[in-house]
């Protein structure tokens, strides 16, 4: 029988698994998760004076909530508003696991709003430092050709056909050659047809060409150094070296490469209904962001085919 004093952490390592092996959430959200509620937790104790147990945890107030969010918002260690709101979010995600899984609901958390976040602007990389990653990639002499083929192809095809990691990562053996089109299936499920450039279908099929692994039609595409599917860690670690060497910002990321894609579409004067598709947004409003990275560029569109401006 689980005694009052030690639910409130039994619940926390029941949550964990829930996450693991239900939801199959990844071991970092897994970590961040735990992390946030285990201060959550740790706070109440000392504010209390006793441990907490699930009863307590149905009892919270939004004072106490909100006491909580402040305590971790003061002091030269204090957390910055977007921390503060993912840990609010973890606390939520506990509390709704505790009513759903344990029958300890607590209406109360929902009262407590988190700070208002600046929404961020996309950071895409420019068409040199695109440039120049791909022609960083190929400097490591200790890399074979296949690898230096593999993660062209990979790095083209985020920004020539604007893919997310795990969308570039989800092509088939069946998928090469590439043709004129790529049929993409994104968040949601929700599937687009996306445009190849020569560049990248070149890119790819070099790869395939140079890949020493035989693979069977359904196999993911793209492979690591012992055969196994690459993964989106590879690809983040990748560009984390190459930036290094090239002296550019960690706002250049894979995913940078993608809002690149879009940010060079909006630039030539492409609307924002075909950005959205091309992207696989599901709302505009997220499209309507690159608005504001481009401005330049999408006045000097608009200029140029206003019909008033001859």
């Amino acid at each position: 029988m689980t005694s009052p004093a030690q639910s409130g952490r039994q619940a926390l390592v029941a949550w964990l698994d829930h996450l693991e092996h239900e939801r199959r959430a990844s071991p970092r959200t897994v970590r961040a998760y735990g992390d946030n509620v285990l201060a959550y937790l740790n706070f109440l104790e000392r504010h209390r004076g006793e441990a907490v147990g699930l009863d307590d945890l149905g009892a919270i107030t939004a004072a106490e909530l909100r006491a909580y969010l402040a305590f971790r918002r003061q002091g030269e260690t204090g957390l910055a508003p977007r921390s503060l709101s993912q840990s609010l979010s973890s606390i939520r995600a506990f509390h709704r696991f505790l009513d759903h899984r344990l029958d300890r609901p607590n209406p109360n958390i929902a009262l407590v709003r988190g700070p208002r976040l600046k929404v961020g602007l996309p950071r895409p990389v420019t068409e040199d430092q695109a440039h120049g990653l791909l022609n960083e990639i190929g400097a490591d002499p200790d890399r074979e050709d296949w690898e230096v083929a593999r993660d062209e192809a990979v790095l083209t095809l985020l920004w020539g056909c604007g893919l997310r990691i795990s969308e570039g990562l989800s092509l088939a053996r069946r998928d090469a050659p590439l043709g004129e089109t790529l049929r993409i299936t994104g968040k949601g499920g929700k599937t687009r047809i996306v445009p190849v450039l020569d560049a990248v279908r070149e890119a790819v099929n070099g790869y395939v060409a140079a890949l020493p692994f035989a693979l069977s039609p359904d196999a993911p595409l793209f492979r690591a150094k012992r055969g196994g599917p690459l993964s989106p860690r590879h690809v983040q670690a990748s560009v984390q070296i190459l930036r290094g060497r090239l002296g550019l910002s960690d706002r250049v990321t894979p995913h940078a490469l993608r809002h690149a894609f879009a940010t060079h579409l909006l630039g030539a004067g492409a609307d924002l209904r075909s950005i959205q598709d091309l992207l696989g947004h599901a709302s505009l409003s997220t499209t309507q962001r690159y608005t504001q990275v481009d401005a330049a560029g999408l006045m000097a569109a608009y200029a140029k085919a206003h019909p008033h401006n001859g």
